[in-house]
């Protein structure tokens, strides 16, 4: 439904995205993530016609991008854009008539998402009155309120408490389950896993891996162990291997070219091997190896 083939944009002799390449379909969320400076926004920008691209292109059901055709998207920028002296019902409703949806309709959305988004105690008091919290509350409600057909988030869960995060997330999913594509960015990876139906990992403006994050995890995955072993204290000092990382009582451990055999030989001569599994690789992992 939206492609992106060969993006890239240049300012002057600095090359900020570099042939950028991914598509998102019906009913997925697509993760996009990044360091700051990746890329991620200026690409998100050049799909909103925010930007200019130097090359590449931008589709909307294989058709090229229109100003029309973006009025149908919902966008929510990284920076804040709103009317910091209007109150908070009336904004949204205001853009929702901005986007062209009747009265009526604009009404009872706005209702919803206020409802939704538990704002219904701010609805009366201006924007600038609010937390920064409650102010990304609005700025989604207004994202979401002319029912788009493609929905671009640029870190919507900043400023978030875990109650906005599980509000925002019900409705993403929702809007994904009724058939709209969805592309956000976060540095919440743990969060961005749990959601995420396939993912772009973009670094230095070139996107590094694109795809479902299984299939992501079978081609870049390290063969990292979970281990757990009763011995001395400083007993992960001891173990083959490399150990990525600690988790409680346990060790990841990438065994390098070991093989399993070999690798619980040499755990046994440090101490009672208690757990010893394949570790599922986590996104965040997959993101640390992929861009360094």
């Amino acid at each position: 439904m939206l492609s992106v083939d060969s993006l890239t944009k240049r300012f002057g002799d600095h090359t900020v995205i570099e042939e950028v390449t991914f598509e998102v379909n019906p009913g997925e969320i697509f993760g996009f993530i990044g360091a700051n400076g990746a890329g991620k926004t200026t690409t998100m920008r050049i799909v909103m016609g925010v930007l200019a691209q130097t090359d590449g292109t931008v589709t909307w059901r294989d058709e090229p991008m229109t100003r029309e055709v973006r009025r149908r998207f919902g966008y929510m920028p990284e920076e804040r854009g709103l009317y910091q002296k209007m109150k908070v019902g009336e904004q949204i409703e205001y853009f929702a008539r901005m986007y062209g949806r009747p009265a009526a309709k604009a009404r009872s959305d706005t209702e919803e998402l206020i409802e939704r988004l538990e704002l219904t105690e701010l609805r009366g008091r201006d924007l600038e009155a609010l937390s920064l919290g409650n102010q990304q509350r609005v700025q989604l409600a207004v994202a979401l309120v002319h029912r788009p057909e493609l929905l671009v988030l640029d870190e919507p869960f900043s400023g978030l408490d875990p109650t906005g995060v599980d509000a925002l997330a019900d409705l993403l999913r929702e809007r994904r389950d009724e058939g709209v594509p969805i592309i956000f960015s976060s540095h919440q990876l743990d969060l961005v896993e749990r959601m995420i139906d396939s993912v772009g990992i973009i670094h230095d403006g070139k996107l590094m891996s694109t795809g479902r994050v299984d299939d992501i995890r079978a081609v870049h995955g390290s063969q990292v162990m979970r281990i757990r072993l009763a011995a001395d204290d400083g007993w992960t000092k001891r173990l083959p291997g490399t150990v990525v990382a600690t988790d409680g009582d346990d060790a990841l451990l990438d065994p390098g070219s070991m093989q399993r055999t070999d690798l619980m030989q040499a755990l046994q001569q440090v101490g009672e091997v208690e757990y010893f599994a394949p570790e599922r690789a986590r996104l965040a992992d997959l993101f640390r190896g992929l861009i360094s």
